[in-house]
């Protein structure tokens, strides 16, 4: 993969963002370190590594991880695992089988890319960092010709659930589809009478799925060690939104 530049935010004109490969043992650690920041800070997870301050798991190293590098400081800023098909058998499953029963998921007619495990400093969360991330993505979805990507995006459950009901409440209607895959939670969210006119805003990386083209094919699951409620997204290449497409480069 080759490193993908983006100019500065206009916000923060001497900031230069670059995605790269994370190929090294030392680069994971970076990816792993970052992760366990945002996660366990932000969302108090139990995370399997955090005695050495990092996010690990099993499927860490069958993964390929890409990363956002600030060129100024050299800092990651922003991180993605990447699980195709031929690893995902390798393991057993996908990681998001471990929170959903995927039905219809070996019918899909194409290479598959889960994406996962994907966070971005909080400094740096705007769309100029997000654009960098989509833009390598897109060079690894050419070159695999994948055609589809799914994955989890996360809504925090610190409230005991009135965030992830209201965004669910204001999305499902719009973005809910079952025509490919259907996603059943194995851990299904405390149940909470909502009214109607409760909003929530819904989180960046969500929302950044949903403009790319994505569909929600369930309802969302309760993963309680990362106190977050994970709603399974799908994405079919030849579905990817126009408005968007430029930041997925040649990936239509």
């Amino acid at each position: 993969m080759s490193a993908t530049s983006y100019a500065a935010t206009a916000s923060n004109p001497a900031r230069r963002l670059q995605c790269v490969e994370l190929l090294t043992q030392a680069q994971l650690q970076e990816a792993q370190a970052l992760r366990y920041r945002v996660f366990s800070e932000e969302y108090q997870a139990k995370l399997s590594g955090a005695e050495a301050g990092l996010d690990s798991d099993r499927f860490d190293p069958a993964c390929r991880h890409i990363g956002v590098r600030d060129q100024a400081s050299g800092a990651l800023v922003a991180t993605t695992r990447l699980l195709d098909s031929r690893a995902a058998q390798t393991l057993g499953h996908f990681y998001s089988e471990q929170e959903f029963n995927l039905q219809g998921l070996s019918q899909l007619d194409g290479p598959i890319l889960e994406l996962g495990r994907t966070c971005v400093a909080s400094e740096y969360r705007n769309g100029a960092t997000i654009a960098v991330l989509w833009a390598g993505l897109a060079e690894i979805l050419n070159s695999g010709n994948y055609r589809y990507l799914m994955g989890c995006a996360s809504i925090p459950m610190r409230d005991g659930g009135v965030q992830a009901h209201a965004v669910m409440q204001r999305i499902r209607s719009r973005y809910l589809c079952h025509e490919h895959l259907r996603a059943e939670p194995r851990r299904e969210l405390p149940h909470l009478n909502l009214g109607d006119n409760v909003t929530a805003e819904v989180p960046a990386l969500l929302k950044a799925y949903l403009r790319l083209g994505a569909k929600i094919c369930g309802e969302p699951a309760w993963d309680e060690d990362f106190q977050v409620a994970d709603v399974f997204i799908l994405l079919k290449r030849e579905d990817l939104c126009p408005r968007y497409a430029r930041h997925f480069k040649a990936a239509v």
